[in-house]
C-alpha cells in the first residue's frame, strides 16, 4: 500500500506540473479544440482555488499567463524534484546497524534495524528552513514595497515544495513520524 501511495503522489506531482505548462501553451493558441478548451478551463479553475493568479506575479509563456503565480509554480516544480529525489534516494542510507544482540546460545550477532523514524523536531526544522526563503521574500516585499523577481519567488517556493514532497514520499515509506 505504501508503494502505491508513494507512486500516486509522485505521479500526481508530475501530472500537475505538466498540466500547468500544457494549459498555458494551449491557452496561447488562437483556436483550441473542445477537449483543449476543457483542459484549459479546468486547470485555470483549479489554479484559481489555490492561487491569487495576479498577472504581475505570474510567468507568461507563449504570451499567455500561467494558471498559478511564480511562487506557486516554484512550489509545484519543487514538489516534483523533492518527490523524485526522495523516491530515488538509496533506502539503505537511512538504515543503521543495531548493537550486537545476545542470542539464546550466548553468542551475539549484529542485526540491521528497520528504517529509522525521523523525529518530529527534525521534520519541523526542515520545514522551517524550507519556508525561510519565502518568508524573507515576503519581509523584503513588505518593508521595501518592491516585488522580488519571478525567479526569486519561484526559487523560494521550490524550497517549500521540495521539502514537503520529500517528507510526503518518505512518510509513505513510514520513515517519518
Amino acid at each position: 500500500m505504501a508503494g502505491r501511495l508513494r507512486t500516486a503522489f509522485i505521479a500526481a506531482s508530475v501530472a500537475w506540473a505538466v498540466l500547468i505548462v500544457a494549459a498555458t501553451y494551449l491557452a496561447s493558441r488562437a483556436h483550441a479544440s473542445l477537449p483543449a478548451s476543457a483542459l484549459i478551463v479546468g486547470v485555470y479553475a483549479v489554479g484559481s482555488l489555490i492561487c491569487h493568479q495576479l498577472p504581475e506575479r505570474s510567468y507568461h509563456l507563449w504570451a499567455a499567463q500561467m494558471p498559478v503565480c511564480a511562487r506557486c509554480t516554484g512550489i509545484y516544480f519543487g514538489a516534483v524534484a523533492g518527490a523524485l529525489a526522495s523516491a530515488l534516494r538509496r533506502p539503505h542510507a537511512l538504515r543503521r546497524s543495531a548493537p550486537d544482540v545476545p542470542l539464546l546460545s550466548g553468542e551475539t550477532r549484529g542485526r540491521a534495524r528497520p528504517v529509522r523514524n525521523v523525529s518530529t523536531a527534525w521534520t519541523r526544522t526542515v520545514l522551517a528552513l524550507a519556508a525561510t526563503p519565502t518568508a524573507l521574500t515576503l519581509v523584503y516585499e513588505w518593508t521595501t514595497g518592491v516585488m522580488p523577481s519571478h525567479a526569486i519567488r519561484a526559487a523560494a517556493g521550490a524550497a517549500i515544495g521540495g521539502a514537503v514532497a520529500w517528507l510526503v514520499v518518505a512518510a509513505a515509506e513510514n520513515q517519518v513520524n
